[in-house]
């Protein structure tokens, strides 16, 4: 059959398409037959004696459903699948595979950090990659017994682990389980919503939350047995995150006292500190034995107050207006003759308003 007679392009060593199970031939003869439909072996060979082991690969094609190929008076005639519906199934089988893979690399290295810890008792161990740091943590809060310490700065945008992650992913099955959960977050969580719904739930269902303006690094400890401090991320944002494993002894307990330093020092996040979203609620006030008169909506918006939220944070958090956070406010100043916002959160913590939302330490 006449027609190009094109020279082999070099095909890059290995090829890409052997990734997805052809050899280096048939890659070869795969590309030329896309660039040359309808050809036969004679037109894809270099040279006479390569044409009948390219079309030894021209059917080894037909065969994959790579190519199709038309027999008739003229001879045979081949032309290439489409790719995407051709290779496209391959592609997606490896990386099934892959993925597959992925997983159980993460269990290995797990298992492997594991043994080396258990057999040379080193203090602490290195994990790096978001992957690896997440799986790490997750397992550890899964493993607590007894109680879960964490301390949560504001997240950033670059942070390996968020603060939903901390509690949405296991907090259920902790509580189920009967373990403590103490956490201690910087004020700026407060101001972003997810994370106020998450908090506010977590204190309602009698979790410990205690409210601080600025953490140094975030750190999980379960029980009394491990520890994950995570350390500071490059500053160009070029490096892998990564954290330290810290097991039993000294720096341990030295993690252990930091956060009971902290959760001493912040302010406790009220149960009552959320409203439900769906509404704007504006119950008369009703007078109730050691609130002075104060309504729960009342209540719940002072202790958000007292931990440092603004009109704007509380509104978002109770699902009001910002305009009636704002009105009732005024009200509860008027009614104790407070001029400004620091004598209403004295009066409310010498009245008794405030409740669990009181420090235990400076």
């Amino acid at each position: 059959m006449p027609g190009p007679n094109p020279q082999q392009p070099e095909t890059p060593d290995p090829s890409l398409l052997t990734l997805l199970g052809l050899d280096a031939d048939q890659d070869a003869v795969y590309r030329l037959l896309v660039d040359h439909p309808d050809s036969d072996a004679a037109a894809l060979a270099p040279s006479d004696a390569q044409q009948e082991s390219t079309r030894r690969n021209l059917d080894a094609l037909v065969d994959r459903g790579l190519a199709g190929v038309v027999r008739d008076g003229a001879g045979e005639r081949y032309r290439a699948s489409p790719p995407i519906l051709a290779l496209g199934p391959l592609l997606e089988s490896r990386r099934a595979a892959l993925h597959r893979v992925e997983h159980l690399l993460a269990d290995l290295a797990e298992r492997h950090r594991t043994a080396q810890a258990r057999d040379t008792s080193a203090p602490v161990e290195v994990v790096s990659g978001a992957g690896a740091i997440r799986h790490r943590l997750v397992a550890m809060e899964r493993d607590a017994r007894d109680e879960i310490r964490a301390l949560i700065p504001a997240p950033r945008p670059d942070s390996v682990i968020t603060y939903q992650d901390n509690l949405v992913e296991v907090e259920r099955d902790l509580l189920r389980r009967g373990v403590l959960l103490r956490t201690v977050v910087e004020r700026a969580c407060l101001e972003e919503a997810a994370s106020a719904r998450s908090l506010a739930a977590v204190a309602a269902r009698g979790q410990q939350v205690s409210v601080i303006d600025e953490l140094p690094t975030k750190l999980l400890i379960a029980d009394r047995d491990i520890a994950l401090l995570s350390l500071e991320p490059e500053r160009d944002g070029a490096g892998e995150p990564a954290a330290v494993v810290v097991h039993r002894g000294g720096l341990l307990t030295a993690l252990i006292a930091l956060f009971e330093q902290y959760f001493e020092k912040g302010w406790r996040l009220s149960p009552d500190g959320r409203e439900p979203a769906g509404g704007d609620p504006e119950p008369e006030p009703e007078s109730e034995e050691g609130s002075g008169g104060l309504d729960a909506v009342d209540r719940k918006i002072v202790a958000l107050l007292h931990v440092g939220l603004t009109d704007a944070a509380i509104a978002r958090q109770l699902g009001m207006g910002h305009r009636t956070v704002q009105r009732r406010l005024q009200r509860l100043m008027e009614s104790v003759g407070a001029a400004t916002r620091f004598q209403l959160g004295w009066h409310a913590a010498v009245s008794g308003w405030l409740g669990v939302t009181e420090p235990t330490g400076s």
